[in-house]
């Protein structure tokens, strides 16, 4: 009479011996590591996005927040699973040399000039970016950039590239920084930047720095979302990736993103196909 609740007993022991492993490697396959710009962190975007990913997908998404050339450094690294960046040309390179596969666009916002409210360079107003940046040039005003290879640091090279001309000596601040904090420099120091619209939004009440350029085409921002490829790096969560990578491009992924609007004003615009 005694031997049977004693099996039972040592069978219940055996059994969860057993399935805590298993429990722990379930849990432990359901951590994807996203690298992402500080534009998505900084407006508070993934703070709506994510909750809702992880409890349709049991899965906890692990978030490392850069400018875009770390992010996808990180995942030529096989730091990361998954990586969603808004850099175009490095994102295409990222994936012809290898590194990801199955990129998606995701969204799109547009890049804005901003400035002090004084606008000492006198370009409140205008839409033509290269014109500004040669003002800008032309003045003795401060200009400050992220310098740090980030999507908006390519952005804006370009733009003074095509401007044939760059702010000279102390005029031009080379931060190394993230968006937010290059902006709270430029507020401190009454400077000019080039920022996302979606981080100056969440830190326009702090700076009290005026949008003083907008509405020009070269200004676009397309955000895309990149799986770091397995075959380069079998260790990577290629399967929670690719239910992220699924999940943004939804239908449901996309109206979270459309439904973003902090103080009333759509951030992101969603433009997965």
């Amino acid at each position: 009479m005694q031997r049977r609740p004693l099996l039972a007993i040592l069978l219940s022991a055996m059994s969860s011996v057993l399935i805590a492993p298993l429990a722990c490697a379930q849990s432990a396959a359901q951590t994807i590591r996203l690298s992402t710009t500080t534009s998505t962190e900084n407006s508070g975007l993934l703070k709506v996005l994510l909750p809702a990913f992880e409890a349709r997908t049991n899965s906890k998404v692990s978030v490392i927040s850069v400018g875009t050339g770390k992010a996808l450094e990180l995942g030529k690294n096989g730091d990361v699973d998954v990586t969603l960046v808004h850099a175009r040309e490095l994102e295409d390179k990222f994936v012809a040399e290898g590194w990801g596969i199955d990129r998606r666009d995701v969204m799109y916002n547009d890049f804005i000039v901003v400035g002090p409210g004084s606008d000492p360079a006198k370009i409140k107003g205008s839409k033509d970016v290269i014109e500004a940046f040669k003002r800008i040039a032309g003045a003795n005003v401060r200009f400050i950039s992220r310098g740090d290879n980030s999507g908006t640091d390519v952005m804006e090279k370009g733009y003074w590239t095509q401007a044939g001309t760059k702010p000279q000596g102390a005029n031009y601040v080379s931060a190394g920084l993230g968006m937010g904090e290059v902006l709270n420099m430029a507020s401190e120091m009454r400077a000019y930047t080039l920022t996302d619209r979606a981080t100056y939004g969440a830190y326009k009440a702090k700076t009290g720095l005026a949008i003083v350029v907008e509405g020009d085409k070269r200004m676009y921002n397309p955000y895309g979302i990149i799986a770091v490829n397995p075959a380069r790096h079998p260790g990577v969560n290629y399967k929670g990736a690719k239910q992220l990578i699924e999940w943004i491009t939804s239908a449901e992924g996309q109206a979270k993103i459309a439904s973003f609007k902090p103080a009333g004003e759509q951030l992101f615009f969603p433009s997965a196909r």
